[in-house]
């Protein structure tokens, strides 16, 4: 199977060597990998243009957009315009960050999943961060999520749930389109990759009110966005993050910000996230 990454960048020179060293050595190799250096003002560009003059397969896009960084819609809006320069000759669709260094095996074990079983959609494995000079699961989210990351679609799954959105929560509407039109997710606990920033270290004030607004266009409601916010805030360890979560919801809800999902979709969801906290409580 041909596999695509489209890997945002913006100021990643610390990392990004190592990401696409990770890449190169890979047991089966990308047929394309495309770079979109968003807007960086660091060595971000060099280091890719010294892979490109070795491996073909890795080019690099210009993009140039606004400096603030806001989780979700910034980094969806260069991966766009990293899939806009690929053909349609690829069965599986890989969107990765620039702060990654994947096993060996990544992909081989990836494709392997995806030809055992055509109904699976997305495949993906788990992020683990350095601590006191251990690699530990970066425990943020259930372990039938797919972290945001590391993203790989089968290509008809990524067209029938119409590409990514540009906007927070686009990797969790990503996973409820998935489950609504019947695909698979398959997460493999063996598959270990190094994420070598931590989530959110460039969030500002306003952008954590963003993951509030998130749960409202994922159309959650008010009770499954509370349980939610009370546990992504515990499993950050930063309790207060709860009530800015709040406050994103009610300020989404008074604005009546667009749902990123169809009532239908909507409906689907609930029903799903109130099955999984049933199965968690009983």
């Amino acid at each position: 199977m041909k596999y695509y990454i489209v890997i945002p960048a913006h100021n990643e020179a610390q990392f990004i060597r190592l990401t696409l060293e990770s890449l190169v050595n890979q047991t089966v190799l990308p047929t394309k990998v495309v770079v979109v250096n968003d807007n960086s003002t660091d060595e971000t560009a060099a280091i890719v243009e010294e892979f490109t003059k070795t491996h073909q397969w890795i080019r690099i896009f210009e993009n140039k957009s606004e400096a603030i960084h806001l989780p979700g819609s910034k980094v969806i809006q260069a991966f766009n315009k990293g899939f806009e320069l690929l053909d349609s000759d690829y069965d599986i669709i890989v969107k990765a960050d620039a702060d990654l260094i994947f096993p060996s095996n990544y992909f081989e074990t990836i494709i392997h999943h995806f030809n055992s079983d055509d109904q699976i959609g997305m495949v993906g494995g788990f992020a683990y961060i350095e601590k006191n000079g251990n690699w530990i699961l970066e425990n943020l989210t259930d372990k039938d999520h797919i972290r945001g990351a590391f993203k790989a679609y089968r290509k008809a799954c990524f067209e029938q749930i119409g590409g990514l959105k540009a906007a927070m929560g686009w990797d969790t509407v990503d996973e409820l389109l998935c489950r609504f039109y019947g695909w698979k997710i398959k997460t493999d606990e063996s598959l270990h990759v190094k994420h070598l920033k931590p989530t959110g270290a460039n969030y500002n004030k306003t952008s954590r009110y963003k993951q509030g607004e998130a749960f409202y266009s994922l159309g959650y409601g008010f009770w499954i966005t509370t349980i939610a916010a009370l546990k992504l805030a515990s499993r950050k360890r930063k309790p207060f993050l709860f009530i800015d979560y709040i406050n994103g919801f009610w300020k989404a809800k008074s604005n009546k910000k667009s749902l990123l999902v169809t009532e239908e979709q909507a409906k689907f969801n609930r029903t799903y996230r109130w099955k999984k906290i049933k199965e968690k409580l009983f």
